[in-house]
């Protein structure tokens, strides 16, 4: 694919996209792919209308002081029941909720937003990581990466809670250079856990001397693709950390498996996985992935980027934009195309 093939396709999509996308998605369109200069009448324009979008007032009016949404009624009943955040819905909502915020162009110094934060650290183990959202057995580093994302992209690098949960995700990257869930990943996989039910191991290891397992006995076995996107993917948003090897080396990790199958089953075993067009972004695709190697500067010096960047190409509809699915979703698709002209942009810069 020449430069000047991928150009011509970002020139035309872009200038059909900026003539119909919401306030946000044009202002990034504006900064990362057409290079408007910052006093640009237009863009000045649109940082007004960014202030006074809907869906970012309305996702501020509803965020209470204490930092939490509400949640779904059977979502809250099921979370009462069990032992209460980070445990439940309240922390998936607030992830996604703060990560839309940075999207619609938020400061944290706006509405509760600095509770919202807050409140995520203060569930912060001894360990370093966020436990929750889903089970209280084990850590999860793909929700820790999207944590981390949000307090990287709100100007926390600095907290030194926020420098803990870095170390702790740094301290889980495997010999591979990728992540996975610890023991569901790995211990589940010995012959006398084989047979039980993931409920049924995930109450057994809760309370298990977990000193026992030596996890570096399952260095033969591969690391998750999608934790270790989702950890990269929160760990890129560091200028410090997205030029260190140890993302080089998760980064590496899934590149060199693109488009295969993820060797877990537990986490979107499928190579269908990778051409999934999805928003938001925080649970790994081939979309993604792409995102993040070229922030990293993976360009066309890399055969490996050659297939996915096609693909990505062949994905565009006739229109010039790309689609979620067949039944158009005017919010996610304008982000979806956003995203993929992003990454031919930068693509093309490498040349």
């Amino acid at each position: 694919m020449l430069r000047d093939d991928i150009d011509a396709i970002v020139e035309h999509s872009a200038r059909k996209l900026l003539q119909i996308s919401s306030p946000p998605v044009r202002y990034w369109l504006m900064t990362q792919v057409m290079d408007k200069e910052k006093n640009a009448a237009l863009l000045q324009q649109t940082l007004q209308e960014c202030s006074t979008y809907r869906p970012k007032l309305k996702l501020l009016e509803k965020l209470r002081p204490d930092g939490t949404w509400p949640i779904p009624r059977q979502r809250k009943l099921a979370e009462d029941a069990g032992r209460g955040p980070p445990y439940g819905y309240t922390y998936v909502a607030m992830l996604r909720n703060l990560y839309a915020l940075l999207q619609y162009r938020t400061d944290r110094s706006e509405g509760h937003v600095s509770a919202s934060l807050e409140r995520l650290l203060s569930w912060q183990s001894e360990a370093g990581y966020i436990p929750g959202p889903w089970t209280d057995a084990v850590p999860l580093p793909h929700y820790n990466g999207f944590a981390l994302h949000d307090l990287l992209r709100f100007g926390m690098e600095r907290d030194r809670r926020v420098r803990r949960l870095t170390d702790w995700l740094l301290s889980m990257q495997r010999a591979d250079g990728g992540w996975n869930i610890p023991y569901l990943m790995d211990v589940y996989y010995l012959p006398e856990y084989r047979g039980m039910r993931s409920r049924e191991f995930f109450e057994f290891i809760r309370d298990a001397d977990k000193t026992k397992f030596d996890l570096r006995r399952f260095d033969h076995i591969p690391s998750c693709v999608w934790s270790t996107m989702q950890v990269v993917w929160g760990m890129v948003e560091s200028s410090k950390l997205a030029e260190s090897d140890e993302v080089r080396r998760g980064a590496e990790f899934f590149l060199n498996r693109f488009f295969k199958k993820n060797y877990h089953t537990s986490f979107y075993s499928t190579e269908k996985h990778w051409t999934r067009l999805k928003y938001p972004l925080n649970f790994g695709s081939g979309l993604v992935a792409l995102d993040i190697l070229t922030r990293l500067g993976y360009g066309p010096d890399d055969a490996r980027m050659d297939r996915p960047i096609r693909w990505l190409i062949s994905a565009r509809a006739v229109d010039g934009f790309w689609y979620q699915s067949q039944r158009p979703n005017a919010d996610s698709d304008q982000w979806i195309t956003l995203i993929a002209l992003r990454i031919l942009y930068r693509y093309s810069r490498l040349f």
